[in-house]
């Protein structure tokens, strides 16, 4: 195991907030095929990126606005993630959000908690009649599993070979991530795909949590 710097590599959807936004926007404006994509994606039948495009693009893009209003309205924080971020703060601990959200959303929620610089995320185009996603955090040349958001290669550009690298996570997007960390923390989907392939973790339910397993298991610093 590594004992370098650490460094965290925090999912959004489902994970910062207590539901999965991109699944609350498909149950509220799209239609009903986006369930096959959502089945299609967690099965693994299809990439994450071209199921999240693909969804996307049943949405019509002079939606948006009610959309931003509808999640902004409607998110939640998960609790005790204000004091998690102000832990890492005070441990000297870079914390990074890697989410494959779409930024307009995944910013605004976070705009005054996690400064921009520190997240990364899909981005959104709405110049055409639907909704385009963008990928400017797309896999590199050791990824090969169409990620959309890569949060595999986030990590190789953030951190180098004696990083410390924890991961917290809730679905199959977060499951590669999980594979090359040195401590995974985990809730709902990604605990059933950790247990799948003998990827040790760490179970939370809200920030509170995740604080007490990092003072718990003595993080390197």
């Amino acid at each position: 195991m590594s004992s370098g710097q650490p460094m965290i590599f925090c999912d959004f959807d489902g994970t910062v907030t207590d539901s999965d936004n991109i699944i609350a926007i498909m149950k509220k404006y799209a239609p009903p095929e986006w369930n096959d994509l959502k089945d299609k994606v967690l099965s693994q039948e299809i990439s994450i990126r071209e199921g999240v495009g693909k969804m996307f693009s049943l949405l019509p893009s002079n939606q948006v606005e009610e959309i931003s209003t509808y999640i902004l309205e409607h998110a939640a924080i998960r609790k005790g993630f204000h004091e998690f971020v102000e832990y890492a703060r005070n441990q000297q601990i870079p914390l990074y959000i890697v989410s494959g959200g779409i930024d307009f959303f995944v910013e605004p929620l976070l705009r005054g908690i996690v400064p921009r610089g520190q997240i990364y995320c899909n981005e959104s185009d709405f110049s055409e009649e639907s909704i385009r996603i963008h990928w400017p955090h797309s896999c590199d040349e050791e990824c090969q599993n169409e990620c959309g958001c890569c949060k595999p290669s986030v990590i190789r550009k953030l951190a180098d070979k004696d990083t410390y690298k924890i991961v917290i996570g809730d679905s199959i997007t977060d499951l590669q991530a999980a594979k090359m960390a040195d401590q995974v923390i985990a809730r709902d989907f990604l605990i059933e795909k950790c247990d799948e392939q003998s990827i040790n973790y760490e179970a939370f339910e809200d920030f509170f949590d995740v604080i007490k397993i990092l003072n718990k298991q003595e993080v390197p610093s």
